[in-house]
């Protein structure tokens, strides 16, 4: 009796195992898949724009230095006043640099006191600034030395509203997405399945106008886009 015992595992084992070999044999199979992209696109329009104004005056009597300066501030408010912008001003900062004090480089100086100044504009009306960022010739010609004058400078153009498109967004590369794996599942002869992986990618912010050099911030006009890419099971 004692010899039946393992004789009867061994029997209930090579069962088992034929089990499993006959079922788990499918499961094993390679899944067919087809991995695609969808790409959607919304163009957007800044909401807000920030804008540093920064000037500087020289020159060797320190208190008539920073006289010009305030003078330069009021002209650079009166200004952004006549554009609407008077209550925009968000930040102001001052800095002096006295070049006989500083322990570097050759003391060759025409003027020994620099005082730069700049205001910061932030305002939601994009389109008062970029018509006052267009004129600043005239504060040049009422003797305000404007600087940072330069292709990269002027005001920053910002859209802050990803998080309200980013559903339709996401959903519509989705839709374009499987609409591709729909395609391709019909010219192969199969049909898709459920979604066995999915990668959302980066929600990525981009000039409308693709002006070869120039910086996202510096256009008002803007193309959101988001690229998902998913995996889709194929059925025969």
């Amino acid at each position: 009796m004692q010899r039946l015992i393992p004789a009867s595992i061994l029997a209930i084992g090579l069962a088992l195992g034929g089990w499993f070999v006959g079922h788990g044999f499918a499961a094993r199979a390679p899944q067919r898949i087809v991995t695609v992209k969808g790409l959607a696109e919304r163009d957007v329009r800044a909401d807000l724009a920030v804008w540093p104004l920064s000037f500087a005056e020289a020159g060797n009597n320190l208190a008539e230095v920073q006289a010009r300066v305030q003078r330069d501030t009021a002209s650079v408010r009166a200004f952004l006043a006549l554009h609407g912008l008077a209550d925009a001003i968000a930040q102001r900062s001052l800095q002096v640099t006295d070049r006989a004090a500083q322990q570097w480089g050759a003391p060759q100086y025409k003027e020994r006191y620099i005082v730069s100044a700049t205001l910061l504009v932030r305002s939601h009306d994009v389109q008062a600034v970029a018509e006052a960022a267009q004129a600043t010739g005239q504060l040049v010609q009422q003797g305000v030395a404007l600087q940072g004058q330069g292709p990269d400078a002027g005001p920053s153009y910002l859209f802050t509203g990803i998080n309200t498109i980013k559903p339709a967004l996401l959903s519509a590369a989705i839709k374009a997405a499987r609409v591709a794996a729909a395609q391709f599942a019909h010219d192969s002869g199969s049909r898709i399945g459920p979604i066995v992986r999915a990668n959302q990618g980066l929600i990525e912010i981009l000039p409308r106008d693709p002006v070869p050099g120039a910086r996202e911030q510096q256009q008002i006009d803007k193309t959101v886009r988001v690229v998902a890419t998913l995996d889709y099971a194929l059925r025969d």
